[in-house]
Parts: structure tokens; C-alpha cells; sequence
């Protein structure tokens, strides 16, 4: 358009001057025409000498040659004007279509500074919104598989775990060696604690993973030494990206390197430190690996309480059954001592008229002293003296029978002695003794009245056999055998299967009166299902095959008890199976602790799945969601730059006003309305539109503008406008968008 002005711009000044001639030729006819004068050079001058004015209008065409210029520069000016508006809006149009092709092609990043207006703003938004939500996605997705990486790690590791439980130093391999594997390390080591001789604890290298030889050449860490120890001590995972100078090297093919990163996880079950877990990495350990490395702990220290609580209980079992078996041994060789005994009491009452022929013989033999009715020692052979610790016969003889006995024996023995003084029947048993030095001398005694010829009690006969060390072992055993009783099911069984005693521990577990002993054997105990199976075990324990393991047993009420249990047979003195011992502990809570955890396990093994499975769906929509929008943005492209282009085409007034009042469109026509330029307005407030004299506007563009104020336009309803040059009337057309929490009022004004 500029360039065809200049074009005609010679034409347009010729015109221009032509205009002026005519116009002064006109005011010279209206001149001669007023005066009534012919029209001839001599009265014109004279009219020029009369009027000097008209000297001036005789300028009239150089005027109107002036004017037409001054016209065309400034149409020249506007119009260059619209040439660069026009050439900005298409620069800026390609930018848009260029930024909307590359948000097209998922480009986030796009920069277009040297351009503004509201399309690209809402570009930029758009561009920004998608970069979020590109973000979020791949964030999500980021912890996801963090998610999946934990929680295969947890199943793989507790099926390590199940399976190596049997074995410590093997598991502590499978351990070490997966987990360097699984952490992506370079290097590890599983130290356990123990203890030595003398009861001080140490940390044990029981497995490693590309350790140093020179490192932990003796294979032990002291209690407490080092950062193995100050992990112990604090109870608390130490973390370190700075390692002292040589404290571990990783030693491969191309030579050795320092490790960046250590990590040093205490194993604690109970609050107590069972092993440490040491871990050296060229990477850095994440927080979610971290807390990976902890929870894993935590199961491995419940896994080595639980094998060292087994190793302990089978320790125990096997000295308990060692000493049962021992106890049993004495118990018979005490039962043929005192049958002995018993026979020769039985024959020196028999030979009582015989004795004082046989006295040097039995002085040799037994311990023998005489008392007289009152108790006063009469005589007292070299065996008595020598038990009792005297020299000679002159220390005890005279002394009372207290003397020999401990005063807190007295009370029962007095009724013993006085029985024995009137007469009555002789005493057989134990009985103990205080020597001169204070100690105790058990024996196996006999006190046997000798009668004058008229019966009555001369003096009485004191005869004993030295059983102290028998005794002091006979009360040993007893001990043991309390403390079994006090931490163990006990029970003795014939081999028929006949329940012949049981401590009170098996009697309160199974919940059995003591009166229906008698009544009961050992197949009551058992399930009917798994009878067959026990009926084989307690022929094997008859075979004097000794069995040991987890059986399954019922109270009186039927309910399940799980025990850790020994069956055992004892033979009598002709090699033949007496009774059968039972030995247990009660182990249902770990039981059910272990069924518990099956189950926890196999509850995680099914999340995992539907875990994979929700993620593979969540994919799935992504990626549909991805290219449903890819798919809108291109219609909307489209038809956002032809619905534009249509708009400002229209005589009418369009104008798009948000909830809060700001201005978000203009076309042409209400450019021209509001004698405005719509990009300095745009998301700017729209009462700005109306400028320092709102009042001459009518009330619709308020209503419209101010978000105070209610729009309750009626379609199709009439409204008068005023320009510069004529009122209008216009139909009024109103439409609302909402769009989640925004709303958009579209308001067009089309001419009536």
C-alpha cells in the first residue's frame, strides 16, 4: 500500500495545486461578481492595489500544494505504520506456529524473547504446563521403579534367608556376595560377633566380597576398635564420603583404587548388635538404598537370633541328655549299692551273737561305734576315727552322739535315738555326719540295738558305710535334674507307651490334672493324622534309635502345641529298655512366627504383581493421554489461527473477559471502537478500555468488566453505542466458558 502511494504521489501534489487554481479562481469570479466589474488584468490589479489581501490568496494554490503535502506525509507515516505492525504480526505468527510445531514434537525448551503477545504467552503456558507435567511423569516414574527395586530386593534377600538359614557361614556368603551384587558395590563384608574364652566380644569376618588380603589377615576386629566399632557402640548406620587414608583398598586386575563411598550397617535384634554388614562403593548410596541396606539388616539380625537360639537349645538338649543318661547310670549303680548294703545289714542282724567274732574283720570294713542308751560314745573303731578326723579313741570317747551330728539333724534324730533306747526296731538309711573339721560325712548307717539276756537294751551298735562322694554326686544330680525339670518338659514313658511320671512343667503345657496320669500314653498326645508317622518314631526309640526335632502335640482340650523334643531310651542293669525319657521346648510362638512370616511373603509376592501390573497400565494411559493431546493441539492450531482471522474479518464487537476482569481478546472492530491498540491491553484489567471517562460508555461494557458486578445480559437483546459520527444499534450475544476453576465471558455486538 506504501509503495503505490509513492507511486501517485507526483499525481496527487498536481491534483493538489490544480485545486488551489480553481479555488482562487472561484474567489476572483465571487470577487468581480460582488463588484459588479467585468472580469479583466487591469481591474484585477486594481482590486490587488485596492485589497493587498488578495496578494495572499493568490497564494491559495502553493497552499493547497503545501497542505497536500503535509497530507501525504502523514498519511505516508501511517501508513508505514500498519506496514510494521503488519510485518510484526507475521513474525510473530510464524514464531507461534514455529514454537507450537516443537511443542508438537514433545520440545520444551523453546525461547522467543524478541516476540510478546497473548498467543505466545499462552504458548509459553501451555509449554510450561507440559514441562511439568513431563517432569511429574518422569518422577513418578523414577519412583516407581525405585519402589520395585526395594521391594524385589526385600523378596529376594528373604528367600536368602529361608534358604540358608541351616547354615550361618553359608548364609552369610549368599548375603554378602548378592548383596555387593544387587547394591552395584565394589566391595563388602559380614562380620559376626563372638566370644572368646574369657568372655570379651569381638566382630568376626565370617564372609567378604573383594576384600584387601592385608585388611583383616587375622579374619577378627576388637569390640569397639575402629569404625566397625563405633557402629557397634552407637547402635546407628555410619555413612561416610570420606574415607580415611588407607582404611580399605579394591584390589582388581588393573591394581587398586581408594573407595569414595562406605557404608557400615549394625545387625540389631532385641537391642542387641548380633553382626555388622560393611559396604565400600565408587558411587554414592542414595537414601532410598540406604533404607534398602537397613530394612535388610533387620531381617538378617532376626534370622542369626533365631539360629543362634536354635544352636543354644540343641547344645542344651544334647548335655541334658548326656546327663540324663549319666544320672540314670548312677541312679542304678546306687540302687545295687544299697541292695548290697541292705543284704549286709540284713546278715550282721542275723549274726548279731556272731559279731564280736567278726569285729577285727568289719573294723576293717566298716565304720563301727558303740553308745549306751544315753547316748555316750563307748568305743569307736580306727575307721570312725579316721572318717571323723580324731587320732585316737581318747578325743570321742565320753562324748554325746550330738557331737557327731549336725544340730540342725537333731529334732528327727532324737525320736530315731529314743526309739532305739526303749527297744525298738533298728534304723537303716542315710545319715550325715560333722567331723572334727567341720565337714560333712554322709554314709549309708545302721544303728541296731544289743539286748542283755533279759531283752532289755544294753548299748547300741552304730555300723555305716562312707557314701560322701556318692551322696555329694546323688545331690548334684538332683540339681540338674530340678533345673531340667525347671526349663524343660520332662516326662518317662514305658515302652508300651505307658505315661509313667512328668514334671509339672509338661502337666501345666498340656494342661493335664496329676491325677489322670496313670491313665494316659504317649499316643494320646498326638493327632489322629499324625499317628502313623509317631508310631514309626517310638518303634525307632525302642530300637534304641534316639530321636530328636519339631513334633506337634495336644493338650487335654485339644489344642495344637509345637515343641522342640528328644526321645530317648534307658536299658536296665541286663541291657533290656526300661522306660523311655521325654525331653522338650516349647517352640509354638516361633511356630507361629514362621507361619506368620510365610504368609507376610507371600502377601508382598502378590502386591509386587499387582504392582507391575498398575504400572504397566499407567503406561499405557500415558501414553494414549500423549497422544490424544499431540492429536488436539494440532486441530487446535489449526482452528485457533483460522478462528482469529475470522474474528477480526467481523464488523462486529467481540471481547473476552476472564472471571477476575482481565482483558483476554479484542477483534479489529472493538480496536476501533475503543480507539485502541488490543496488544497493550491484553491480560490487563478491561476497565482500562474505558479510559478517564468511563460514564460515556453504557452500562453493558461495566457489567461486562467490572468482576464485582453480575453479567445478566439477554441474548439477541438491543443496546445503542455512540461514536464520533452516529449511533449504532447492535444485538448482544453472551456466552460463559468454565474451564475447571476459570471462567470466560465471550461477548460479540453484531450491527442491527
Amino acid at each position: 500500500m506504501f509503495s503505490k502511494l509513492s507511486q501517485n504521489k507526483a499525481i496527487i501534489k498536481v491534483f493538489g495545486f490544480i485545486a488551489g487554481l480553481i479555488l482562487l479562481l472561484i474567489v476572483y469570479v465571487a470577487v468581480f461578481a460582488i463588484a459588479d466589474s467585468p472580469f479583466t488584468f487591469g481591474q484585477l490589479m486594481k482590486f490587488h492595489s485596492t485589497f493587498p489581501v488578495l496578494f495572499f490568496i493568490d497564494l491559495l494554490p502553493f497552499l493547497a500544494l503545501f497542505l497536500v503535502y503535509l497530507y501525504f506525509r502523514r498519511i505516508s507515516f501511517i501508513l508505514a505504520q500498519k506496514d510494521q505492525e503488519i510485518e510484526k504480526d507475521r513474525l510473530l505468527i510464524r514464531a507461534s506456529v514455529e514454537m507450537a510445531e516443537n511443542l508438537s514434537r514433545g520440545k520444551f525448551n523453546n525461547k522467543l524473547e524478541e516476540h510478546n503477545g497473548s498467543l505466545l504467552d499462552s504458548l509459553y503456558r501451555l509449554q510450561n504446563s507440559l514441562k511439568e507435567n513431563q517432569s511429574l511423569a518422569e518422577a513418578r516414574i523414577k519412583e516407581d521403579k525405585r519402589r520395585n527395586w526395594v521391594s524385589e530386593g526385600l523378596a529376594l534377600f528373604g528367600e536368602i534367608l529361608r534358604r540358608h538359614s541351616s547354615d550361618i557361614n553359608d548364609l552369610a556368603y549368599h548375603i554378602i556376595s548378592r548383596l555387593v551384587k544387587y547394591m552395584d558395590a565394589n566391595q563388602a563384608g559380614f562380620f559376626l560377633v563372638e566370644k572368646d574364652n574369657k568372655d570379651n566380644k569381638y566382630f568376626n569376618l565370617l564372609a567378604c566380597y573383594a576384600y584387601d588380603r592385608n585388611k583383616f589377615a587375622d579374619r577378627q576386629v576388637a569390640w569397639g576398635e575402629g569404625l566397625i566399632g563405633t557402629c557397634a557402640l552407637e547402635k546407628k548406620i555410619v555413612y561416610m564420603t570420606d574415607i580415611p587414608q588407607d582404611y580399605l583398598l579394591i584390589t582388581s586386575g588393573l591394581g587398586k583404587s581408594m573407595p569414595k563411598n562406605l557404608l557400615i550397617v549394625p545387625l540389631i535384634s532385641k537391642d542387641e548388635v548380633k553382626g555388622i554388614i560393611e559396604i565400600a562403593s565408587f558411587e554414592v548410596f542414595n537414601k532410598f538404598e540406604i533404607d534398602f541396606i537397613e530394612k535388610v539388616a533387620e531381617s538378617i539380625a532376626m534370622t542369626l537370633e533365631n539360629i543362634q537360639n536354635s544352636l543354644k537349645t540343641s547344645i542344651l538338649l544334647k548335655e541334658t541328655q548326656a546327663q540324663a543318661d549319666e544320672l540314670s547310670l548312677q541312679e542304678e549303680r546306687m540302687r545295687q549299692n544299697m541292695e548290697e548294703l541292705k543284704a549286709t545289714q540284713e546278715q550282721a542282724a542275723r549274726q548279731a551273737e556272731k559279731f564280736i567274732s567278726f569285729t577285727n574283720s568289719v573294723n576293717h570294713t566298716l565304720i563301727r561305734a558303740e553308745y549306751d542308751k544315753n547316748g555316750i560314745l563307748l568305743y569307736a573303731n580306727t575307721k570312725f576315727l579316721k572318717k571323723m578326723g580324731y587320732s585316737g579313741n581318747r578325743e570321742v570317747e565320753g562324748k554325746h552322739i550330738s557331737y557327731f551330728i549336725h544340730e540342725k539333724d537333731m529334732n528327727w534324730f532324737n525320736e530315731i535315738w529314743h526309739s532305739l533306747a526303749e527297744g525298738g526296731q533298728h534304723f537303716e538309711g542315710y545319715m550325715k555326719h560333722i567331723s572334727k573339721q567341720g565337714q560333712d560325712i554322709w554314709t549309708m548307717a545302721t544303728y541296731t540295738c544289743v539286748r542283755k539276756d533279759d531283752g532289755n537294751v544294753e548299748k547300741i551298735l552304730f555300723l555305716a558305710i562312707d557314701t560322701t562322694e556318692h551322696k555329694k554326686q546323688s545331690l548334684d544330680f538332683e540339681g540338674q535334674l530340678a533345673a531340667i525339670n525347671r526349663l524343660n518338659l520332662k516326662a518317662e514313658f514305658a515302652p508300651e507307651g505307658k505315661l509313667l511320671t512328668a514334671n509339672d512343667l509338661f502337666l501345666n503345657t498340656l494342661k493335664i490334672p496329676s491325677a489322670q496320669i496313670d491313665q494316659l500314653s504317649v499316643f494320646d498326645f498326638f493327632n489322629r493324622k499324625d499317628l502313623e508317622n509317631y508310631n514309626e518314631i517310638w518303634e525307632s526309640v525302642i530300637g534304641r534309635s534316639a530321636y530328636q526335632g519339631q513334633m506337634r502335640m495336644l493338650t487335654r482340650f485339644d489344642e495344637e502345641k509345637w515343641f522342640r523334643a528328644s526321645f530317648t531310651a534307658v536299658e536296665d542293669m541286663y541291657n533290656e529298655v526300661a522306660k523311655i525319657i521325654f525331653l522338650a521346648n516349647e517352640i509354638t510362638n516361633e511356630k507361629l512366627m514362621e507361619e506368620e512370616t510365610y504368609r507376610t511373603t507371600e502377601r508382598l509376592k502378590q502386591q509386587e504383581e499387582k504392582l507391575r501390573l498398575s504400572s504397566l497400565e499407567l503406561k499405557k494411559k500415558w501414553d494414549e493421554s500423549e497422544n490424544n493431546w499431540k492429536s488436539k493441539l494440532e486441530k487446535y492450531d489449526t482452528k485457533f489461527a483460522s478462528f482469529r482471522q475470522f474474528l477480526n474479518a467481523e464488523n462486529s464487537l467481540v471481547i473476552s473477559v476472564d472471571n477476575k476482569g482481565m482483558l483476554l481478546f479484542l477483534n479489529t472492530a472493538a480496536e476501533k471502537y475503543f480507539k485502541v491498540d488490543h496488544k497493550k491491553y491484553m491480560d490487563q484489567p478491561a476497565m482500562l478500555l474505558l479510559g478517564k471517562n468511563p460514564g460515556n460508555f453504557p452500562n453493558i461494557f461495566h457489567q461486562l468488566f467490572d468482576p464485582s458486578k453480575s453479567k445478566n445480559f439477554e441474548d439477541n437483546s438491543l443496546v445503542k453505542l455512540k461514536n464520533s459520527k452516529s449511533d449504532n444499534t447492535f444485538h448482544i450475544h453472551f456466552k460463559v466458558i468454565e474451564e475447571g476453576s476459570s471462567v470466560i465471558y465471550n461477548l460479540v455486538l453484531k450491527p442491527d
